[in-house]
């Protein structure tokens, strides 16, 4: 009998309701914005990929985060904190990351309830889609 890899799953979380806006912060609805793209578009920029795996963590959906990471770098899985409730995504900075670009780097801070975290992230185009490299948690 061929043994079956197991597919990642979406974890319990709060999927946005119909018609809300989307987590990542932009002035579209989670269905039009970053919905698409966990239903399987492509995020066109690094930045929109960002978004989208920021509004993944909101909606613990370890299947679009693991599809999104690069497979140098993709963990087995993705350890979403108990409790944790993301509240909110600022862009500090881009670089690159663009349609006309290979790599492409996003500097942004997520907040939490009590507290925030900055990071640069770097993305990386595999076979035309970008996809999470890896990242940094630079001073501010």
């Amino acid at each position: 009998m061929a043994r079956r890899t197991p597919q990642p799953r979406r974890q319990p979380g709060s999927a946005p309701a119909h018609g809300t806006p989307c987590p990542c912060g932009l002035a579209e609805t989670y269905e039009g914005c970053c919905g698409r793209f966990h239903r399987g578009a492509a995020a066109p920029t690094a930045e929109r990929l960002m978004r989208s795996r920021y509004s993944a963590f909101v909606v613990r959906d370890e299947g679009y985060l693991l599809r999104t990471w690069h497979p140098r770098t993709r963990p087995p899985g993705v350890d979403f904190e108990p409790g944790m409730r993301w509240t909110g995504l600022e862009i500090l900075g881009t670089a690159d990351g663009s349609a006309f670009h290979t790599t492409g780097t996003v500097t942004f801070r997520a907040s939490f309830q009590g507290g925030s975290l900055v990071e640069r992230s770097r993305f990386e185009r595999v076979d035309g889609a970008w996809v999470y490299v890896d990242g940094d948690f630079p001073e501010v």
